[in-house]
């Protein structure tokens, strides 16, 4: 049930705060940058240095979303 409310709250940010939706946009482009390259036969050393930072990037935005959705949260039960 709760995984629903917070799909429910994290669906109404994107609509509704464009801070919100930026972070998930930018969630969303890097995790398809890393799809690209774990896709690959081949991976250089440059794609594993890549695949780092672009995971590392991609957890500090998911942490960014968690604290926008925990405010929010809050905000909507008080």
């Amino acid at each position: 049930m709760e995984k629903n409310t917070q799909a429910e709250l994290k669906a109404h940010l994107i609509e509704t705060e464009p801070e919100f939706r930026r972070l998930a946009d930018e969630h969303a482009a890097l995790k398809a940058q890393l799809e690209a390259i774990e896709s690959k036969d081949r991976v250089s050393l440059d794609d594993e240095v890549e695949e780092s930072r672009l995971k590392k990037l991609k957890l500090r935005l998911k942490d960014q979303m968690g604290e926008f959705l925990a405010r929010h949260a809050t905000h909507q039960v008080a």
